[in-house]
């Protein structure tokens, strides 16, 4: 399962509304092997349900959200300590090379870079 998702570009996470509701959004991701880095902006609603629960789940997806393999259960967490916001922007940056030097450059233009939250999500792999 984790397969699938290393060599997707796109997955869906779901977070969990304090009603149980699940929302799912489609992300940029990078990393391996069970743990994944996201970013988003600041105040999303995905962040704000994050610091409610960690509980997630993943499936990868193309760029619409449509899913092109199973969901696999997770838990994510924001990022706070610089070394590990700079360590998923680095793998970010390495994944979608100049795809995300244009996000970033458009996120400075707009004031919004230093407003960002950065996501690590561990997968728990199923397969083992």
């Amino acid at each position: 399962m984790l397969g699938e998702l290393d060599s997707a570009r796109y997955f869906n996470l779901t977070t969990y509304r304090r009603d149980g509701r699940a929302v799912d959004t489609p992300v940029w991701f990078a990393g391996t092997g069970g743990t994944y880095y996201v970013f988003s902006a600041g105040d999303a609603g995905k962040v704000k349900r994050l610091r409610r629960s960690s509980q997630a789940r993943v499936a990868a997806c193309d760029v619409r959200g449509n899913l092109l393999g199973d969901w696999i259960p997770a838990n994510a967490h924001l990022l706070s300590d610089p070394q590990a916001v700079s360590s998923a922007l680095q793998a970010l940056r390495g994944k979608y090379g100049v795809q995300m030097w244009i996000a970033d450059l458009l996120s400075r233009l707009s004031g919004r870079f230093n407003r960002r939250a950065y996501i690590r999500v561990d997968v728990h792999d199923q397969s083992k």
